[in-house]
């Protein structure tokens, strides 16, 4: 009996090694090499592939010019929100990894995108439920589908000797951290199965011109399971995240081989599944019957989507020797640099108070264009003056107190104006870029935080 053979393998990048190392020379991470087992027998896992894919086209040396240039074909979903965080609709041939916390809802959503797909035969595998439970979420969401299929196991094996017979036009695997290779004799999850079961779902994948869709977990500081090498082998990488205190789910991109990564889809949970928001600046901003202080409105851009979201600050004396600084859904640091401008261009003693912020609704927001309304939110509760509830903003906030462009700032506007607000701050350096005459709103144009100040309060 030959002897087994084992390496260890670096968690977070998939690093190997021969012996095990407190640190791992790829990433830089600590205590991340586990020991698997390799034993692995290629000719047998290269036979069975030629099987599986009979017409496979044989690998050649090419120039260039040779390659004919198409543009890739795209299924369009019945999902709005979904097509745009693809770029325009599921590539053919392309693999997306779709990562997300327990409970959020990833399951649902891909299970209700299948049965959407009337005239496309789906597959849905799942190595984590039986077929009764998937079976009782589909007659919850209450779509019926005849050309949608349900497979449940974990063997890859298996799964390609069923997919050769069906022979479908999209694969979901819900996930592919319980899938396990035959040719690798490790557990399911561990670094090396998935990266292979990857591998061999990225190969039927290019081969046969079939979409797939990989739904991953996450571990416990957020980033997706398994090695990172994973995220380099897909095309694309969808994270879906939200507070599970909220019904709203954010469907983000962070890689994308077709199309932009800045784009974000927002769903809405319901007992009928998700429900595409298609105007969540609606959602985002709180109808309140009286006018409150530390609340103000910020125009933002999210990928090719304006969106306008509710800013709220909370300026109090502080108790204790050292002032509290609190926020939920924005940089800390970016909020210490806005108050010490405050401090120093303004005047105002920021040192002595305690400061909460919040970014209504549980969103995360990074486009720096908020940054005008952060300082407007601040100083209304810092005065206790309430802002008007027709007036939003979109600037960022440079260092010496001045008010910086930001970009598509007419798109901002036209969004503003679509919600009915009367006034928009914007900076004095982007009216180059914005035609006046076009928009029904008063544009306000400011150059440094001291003019805000003079014509809010």
């Amino acid at each position: 009996m030959s002897k087994i053979k084992t390496a260890f393998f670096c968690s977070n990048c998939g690093y190997e090694s021969a012996k095990w190392l407190g640190k791992c020379p790829s990433c830089e991470q600590w205590n991340t090499f586990v020991e698997e087992v390799i034993t692995k027998d290629n000719r047998l896992a290269e036979s069975e592939w030629k099987k599986l894919t009979p017409d496979r086209k044989e690998s050649r040396i090419i120039s260039l010019h040779e390659v004919i240039s198409t543009g890739e074909e795209r299924i369009n979903s019945a999902d709005a929100e979904l097509n745009r965080v693809l770029g325009g609709g599921i590539v053919t041939g392309s693999i997306v990894l779709v990562a997300g916390e327990p409970g959020i809802g990833k399951s649902t959503l891909f299970l209700q995108e299948g049965l959407r797909l009337q005239h496309i035969r789906t597959l849905y595998i799942s190595g984590e439920e039986s077929e009764q439970q998937i079976k009782m979420r589909a007659d919850r969401l209450n779509i019926n589908n005849d050309n949608f299929y349900l497979l449940t196991e974990t063997s890859t094996q298996a799964i390609f000797q069923e997919i050769k017979k069906l022979r479908p036009q999209l694969v979901i695997v819900d996930s592919i951290q319980t899938l396990q290779s035959p040719y690798i004799e490790s557990s399911a999850g561990s670094v090396s199965q998935i990266r292979e079961c990857t591998a061999e779902f990225q190969r039927f994948a290019k081969e046969t011109n079939t979409p797939v869709f990989l739904i991953g977990h996450i571990t416990k500081d957020g980033s997706i399971a398994g090695p990172k090498v994973l995220e380099h082998m897909v095309d694309t990488v969808l994270q879906f995240e939200g507070d599970r205190h909220y019904a709203y789910r954010i469907l983000r991109t962070l890689k994308n081989r077709f199309g932009s990564t800045a784009e974000l889809g927002i769903y809405e949970m319901t007992a009928e599944g998700m429900r595409a928001v298609s105007n969540p600046s609606e959602l985002l901003i709180t109808q309140k019957e009286e006018q409150l202080s530390g609340i103000a409105i910020a125009a933002t851009v999210e990928g090719l989507r304006p969106l306008l979201i509710e800013v709220q600050a909370l300026v109090t004396q502080s108790v204790y020797g050292t002032p509290q600084r609190t926020v939920s859904g924005f940089d800390l640091r970016r909020l210490q640099l806005l108050l010490a401008v405050l401090e120093k261009r303004g005047g105002f003693h920021f040192g002595v108070k305690d400061v909460f912020l919040n970014i209504a609704g549980g969103l995360k927001v990074e486009d720096p264009s908020i940054d005008l309304a952060v300082l407007c939110a601040l100083l209304s509760s810092y005065e206790d003056v309430p802002l008007s509830a027709r007036t939003c903003f979109a600037g960022e906030v440079g260092l010496s107190g001045e008010i910086r462009a930001v970009n598509r700032i007419e798109q901002r506007i036209a969004e503003a104006e679509k919600l009915g607000f009367e006034r928009i701050f914007v900076s004095k350096y982007n009216q180059k870029g914005v035609g006046t005459q076009k928009f029904d709103i008063e544009i306000v144009p400011v150059g440094r935080v001291e003019e805000v100040y003079t014509q809010l309060f």
